[in-house]
């Protein structure tokens, strides 16, 4: 069977997004998983090797996966907008996953600033199986949106990062209501370096 690779564009509130479709190589989809990139003003878009890397691991455990540029980047319209208007791209991305699979539970998926906005999404209840941040950043301070949220929570950290050190992110991980895990990645940096083929396979155990 083909896998089903798909480029569009979604309509975003600023814009169309340019985005990345992709079905399991090997059976029909059993989940959807939306995957969000790191920062978009500092070189971050969909094709990052660790964001390849987790839509990969999502992919070989049975999800669709959609990834998409966030406002500005590359082929998305829209300017950059300080972390709030791309969780609104991200929402559309979603809606526009869950259109084409409606009955098909949905994973949030995320790589450092992308880490930040699945769980702003996903805290607030809006119906997602688990959250997977990865190289979840430390070095900002506002992370009320974490507090109080009870979707399951899988945090993958590389042991060696630099904007998110697992001596500082393991008491806000310990702090947070069930149900969540760290699941720590030997790595020499924050994007995965010599820990790339871990990454994508402690993505594709995850429960």
């Amino acid at each position: 069977m083909a896998r089903k690779i798909e480029t569009l564009f979604v309509t975003g509130p600023a814009g169309r997004l340019e985005a990345l479709l992709e079905e399991p190589e090997d059976a029909e989809p059993r989940e959807a998983a939306l995957v969000c990139h790191p920062h978009p003003q500092h070189g971050g878009t969909m094709h990052n090797k660790v964001v390849h890397r987790v839509a990969r691991g999502l992919r070989h455990a049975g999800c669709v996966v959609l990834r998409f540029n966030y406002r500005g980047v590359n082929l998305s319209e829209g300017v950059y907008d300080r972390g709030e208007g791309e969780v609104e791209d991200a929402r559309a991305a979603l809606a526009e996953l869950r259109r084409r699979y409606p009955d098909l539970p949905f994973t949030l998926a995320g790589f450092s600033f992308g880490s930040r906005v699945i769980c702003r999404l996903g805290c607030p209840g809006i119906g997602a199986r688990r959250l997977i941040p990865v190289g979840f950043p430390t070095i900002y301070p506002d992370r009320d949106f974490l507090e109080n949220c009870t979707v399951p929570r899988y945090f993958i950290q590389s042991s060696n990062d630099e904007y998110g050190p697992l001596e500082d992110l393991r008491p806000v991980v310990d702090a947070l209501p069930d149900p969540k895990q760290l699941i720590a990645i030997p790595a020499r940096d924050h994007f995965f370096a010599g820990g790339l083929e871990e990454l994508e396979y402690a993505v594709f155990k995850l429960p």
